[in-house]
Parts: structure tokens; sequence; C-alpha cells
């Protein structure tokens, strides 16, 4: 498995949201970039700060959480 070692939580970082190696830059700014049909490049144009691999643990780790289950608890009959 791919590591995520680039993915930071710090609460003196934007409020402890999920950023890129600690920068002013958060998972969720890069993913809605990407989803709104910008190219890696693009990304890394515009952030200039960041690189390939950057942006593709910041998806990496959105795809992770996209696949979390949930299992709903039903009550017990009885």
């Amino acid at each position: 498995m791919a590591t995520l070692d680039r993915i930071r939580f710090d609460p003196q970082v934007l409020g402890g949201k999920a950023t890129v190696r600690g920068l002013r830059i958060t998972v969720a700014q890069i993913v809605n970039m990407v989803a709104n049909g910008m190219s890696v490049s693009d990304v890394l144009q515009e952030y200039p700060f960041l690189d390939d691999e950057d942006v593709r643990q910041a998806l990496r780790y959105a795809a992770l959480l996209a696949n979390e289950e949930i299992h709903p608890v039903t009550a017990a009959s009885g």
C-alpha cells in the first residue's frame, strides 16, 4: 500500500484540516480543483510549491475516505 506521508493534520494549520506537507493548502482544495476539471499540471502551475506526489497523495487520501464503509445498527427485535 502506498504511503500518505505528505498528508498532515496540525491544529495550528488551518484548524487541523488535512493539508499537504503542513502547507496552507488543504487536501479538499486539491481534490476540488481536479474534480472541477483541472489537470495535475494545472494544479502545479497554480501552486508551484507543490509537486506531482503531493497531488497524488491528496487524491489517494480522498479515495480512501470515499471507500469507508458504514454499517448501520438495527434495533434488536424481541
